[in-house]
């Protein structure tokens, strides 16, 4: 091991020599250093440095050298509130100190490099810092010896990916299962258990070395590309994230309609086939929010009519009318398009004239093979292809189209020989999907200001989910070992700002017979993740409607516990926008002392109060679920757990999902859809135990489709909280803002204490007695009591409330 080490070590000294960093004698050096509007530029020997503050605790570092091209920043978000950070400069002999509240850079002059600390300790350091040739450019940063790495977008690697070489470039894996580096959407950024977040804002071809080729080293590379990088700490992993959301970009509420169930496949070939479907669901008692429509939508076959993008009217005759018919019944269509636009499309001639396309280096249109014929490809960095583009977007709009899913977006297949407005494939190939994104999201915002974007694509660029961007996890193998490795994509992308990662559940590639168990399970799992929806290659139904009625009952059940936990799922789309927590949380949140939770990708916090892990192997019927500390129960049971781990039992029917000790669980009762949510009847899951003495739990509120509602005030929070004493527990309700259309006036509370034993001495709300009722039958019928449940230890409590300040005591 030590000769290969040395030897590595050689072969990068020699690689340094011929980038002019390392030669005999030469090393980078200070020159000097000048302040304006608070960014610090720095003179070099070969060049110079800008640090800019782009908050209380990122900074960005941007290195220039004459002779090499610098693109704009895709990563930051240059629309956020501009915030004054208080930066210092402290200057010594041999070294500088700028200073945010949150990070400092300490600038050594000779020989020159930066390193970055918190409150004092060192997060990271550039190793020789940034090095650029014609060819290659990158940074290189020293590892401390037991760190951990997470980070590079979506792979199936483990969850911490030091001693990996990723490549940075998207491109797809069809049918992958538990082992990908190379997938749909890689990111140049990394999270570190030191709690620091290095993100390359580069968009060209590349790769990150997490110390393969030295173990002590992170070397990230491209073949071309700005040369900066941007540094961000943080307290916390939830306060990390949240700095570098602020630079990157807050993904915007989506419409609550998203948060529903999705009729998807590849694909509905007809308009018949489409109302067949949707009866099916309604037939079956399925809640339905939304349906996808593939490639079939503008073209009767696989291949030669991509770039159509309108409707084939011999298939569906009247889409207008059934676009309507659909959002009649509180359904929303969602189309696929993607970037290509095929010679043999009835589009090829109009986007040539419109100059909508990508040249090749002659200055013609760039023409090529791939699977579904020969292309082109909409620049979608120019303002011409933007246009375009828009127009045919804009004209599904006005149709009734509610939402886009981009396809093929990497680009799928992108010649190094295709030139854009602002340089070549190799240079933008990254940042393809994110100004596709950027497209549809500024253009709709203009001309449709008052919808919430619904972009669902599979590549796109750090900063991304600004824009709106729901990625899912391309096309996955229809099998157990598709499954496998959802949990660590989706986590990973969390990390970095896509809470709403998702996969196609079920499995989309291959599979030649129905596998109902492993069916079950993904769909079940599904209850659990941001986006739910089904989808799948056509030879197996992806639809739970159409499978035997085993399956059906058992998914029906699930989807419709996700309809009910609507005001929990929704409160945390809510929570992700404001401050980017990601709806999949892993473990070692919660428990930052074990390092090695890092390492856990077999379960997942779904928001605070949810641990859930998904089975991925056939006839299982226990599970062990590592805990992350406190005590927990059982969704179904009200088991109690507490200690390392859980050994959970499970049939067909369940999963191991636990409850936190001291959760408030919300739900409402059974909707056909998200158009019909209302609060007016609440249940609230209150978990009691010893160890959680007081606790909270809030819901947010709006009509689901307000663009800003918060901002506008247009909301209701509603708030609770649990204080136990030696007497009981006190609860107190209070709400805030200024409500929204269709808020009710009036809410009929129904509050579940789970492990509560004997029955109360009493009852009461805003000092007034309830009574305590012996019978369900005299509880269910009353709008106001209690009951203690014996046979599973719950006391449950009917009140009314107004959003005013309330205050409930349950004496023993």
């Amino acid at each position: 091991m030590t000769n290969r080490n040395t030897l590595l070590r050689g072969f990068a000294l020699v690689f340094l020599f011929y980038t002019g960093l390392a030669s005999a004698g030469e090393t980078r050096e200070y020159r000097s250093h000048q302040l304006d509007s608070g960014a610090l530029t720095i003179a070099l020997s070969d060049g110079s440095v800008t640090l800019t503050p782009l908050n209380d605790a990122a900074l960005e570092v941007h290195y220039q050298r004459d002779g090499l091209k610098q693109l704009p920043s895709f990563a930051i978000d240059s629309d956020r509130p501009q915030r004054t950070a208080a930066a210092k400069l402290t200057e010594g002999r041999d070294r500088l100190a700028y200073s945010l509240p949150g990070l400092t850079a300490l600038i050594h002059k000779s020989p020159f490099r930066i390193e970055y600390l918190r409150r004092g300790r060192l997060l990271v350091g550039e190793e020789s810092g940034f090095f650029g040739t014609e060819t290659l450019r990158g940074f290189r940063f020293s590892l401390q010896p037991q760190e951990k790495l997470l980070g590079g977008g979506e792979r199936v690697l483990g969850m911490d990916r030091r001693g990996q070489r990723l490549p940075l470039y998207n491109k797809a894996h069809y049918g992958y299962t538990t082992e990908s580096k190379q997938m749909y959407f890689g990111l140049p950024a990394v999270m570190s258990s030191n709690k620091y977040l290095l993100l390359f804002d580069n968009s060209a071809s590349g790769a990150m070395d997490l110390g393969a080729a030295e173990e002590d080293v992170l070397q990230f590379e491209a073949a071309a590309g700005r040369t900066s990088y941007i540094v961000v700490s943080g307290d916390s992993y939830p306060g990390l994230i949240e700095h570098y959301v602020d630079v990157t970009g807050r993904q915007p509420l989506p419409p609550r309609w998203a948060l529903g169930n999705f009729a998807s496949r590849f694909g509905y070939r007809t308009e018949k086939e489409v109302r067949h479907t949707v009866e099916k669901f309604a037939d079956e008692d399925f809640p339905l929010d939304a349906l996808v429509l593939d490639l079939y939508w503008f073209g009767p076959d696989v291949k030669g009519h991509m770039g159509n993008l309108a409707w084939d009217r011999n298939a569906f005759p009247e889409p207008e009318k059934m676009l309507a018919d659909l959002k009649e019944r509180g359904i929303q269509t969602i189309l696929v398009t993607e970037p290509f636009v095929l010679t043999s499309s009835r589009r090829w001639d109009q986007a040539v004239a419109a100059n909508a396309l990508a040249k090749n280096l002659a200055g013609e249109p760039k023409r090529f093979d791939f699977f579904f014929g020969n292309t082109g490809l909409v620049d979608v960095f120019s303002e011409d292809g933007r246009d375009w583009f828009w127009n045919i977007y804009d004209g599904l709009y006005r149709q009734g189209v509610a939402g886009w899913w981009g396809d093929l977006g990497e680009p799928e297949v992108h010649p190094a020989d295709t030139v854009h407005a602002i340089g070549t494939a190799d240079e933008i190939h990254n940042a393809y999907g994110h100004r596709w994104a950027q497209l549809l999201f500024e253009r709709q915002k203009e001309n449709y200001p008052e919808r919430r974007p619904f972009i669902m694509m599979r590549a796109g660029f750090a900063g991304s989910q600004r824009y709106g961007m729901i990625p899912w996890t391309g096309d996955v193998a229809r099998d157990w070992g598709g499954l496998k490795p959802q949990v660590e994509l989706s986590l990973q992308m969390g990390l970095l700002g896509f809470g709403y990662t998702h996969s196609d559940l079920g499995g989309f590639a291959g599979g030649e017979e129905f596998d109902r168990e492993m069916y079950i399970r993904w769909l079940q799992y599904g209850v659990f993740q941001p986006v739910y929806r089904p989808h799948a290659q056509e030879e197996i139904a992806p639809e739970p409607v159409f499978h035997d009625r085993r399956t059906r009952d058992i998914v029906r059940d699930y989807i419709k516990l996700r309809y009910r936990l609507l005001p929990y799922n929704y409160t945390l789309a809510f929570e992700n926008s404001q401050t980017g927590m990601p709806l999949m949380r892993p473990l070692f949140f919660e428990n930052e002392k074990e390092i090695e939770l890092i390492d856990y990708k077999d379960a997942y916090l779904w928001g605070d109060d949810f641990l859930v892990a998904p089975v991925t192997d056939s006839g299982v019927t226990e599970v062990t679920v590592k805990l992350p500390g406190g005590v927990w129960f059982d969704y179904w049971s009200d088991e109690p757990y507490s200690g390392d781990t859980a050994q959970v039992d499970v049939d067909l029917e369940t999963i191991p999902v636990l409850v936190r000790a001291g959760a408030f669980i919300p739900t409402v009762d059974h909707l056909d859809n998200t158009r019909d949510y209302s609060s007016e009847t609440l249940n609230l899951d209150y978990y009691a135990h010893p160890t959680a003495a007081s606790s909270s739990g809030r819901i947010y509120e709006d009509d689901g489709q307000t663009v800003d509602a918060y901002g506008r005030g247009e909301y209701q929070m509603l708030e609770f909280n649990a204080e136990r004493s030696a007497d009981g527990i006190d609860f107190s309700f209070t709400s805030e803002g200024d409500g929204y259309d269709g808020a009710p006036e009036e809410r009929h509370i129904r509050l579940n204490i789970h492990n509560w034993k004997p029955a109360p001495a009493s009852v009461s709300v805003d000092g007034q007695q309830l009574r305590i009722l012996e019978r369900e039958s005299d509880f269910e019928k009353a709008t106001r009591g209690a009951w203690l449940e014996k046979s599973s230890g719950q006391l449950h409590i009917k009140f009314n409330w107004r959003g005013r300040p309330l205050e409930l005591a349950v004496r023993h």
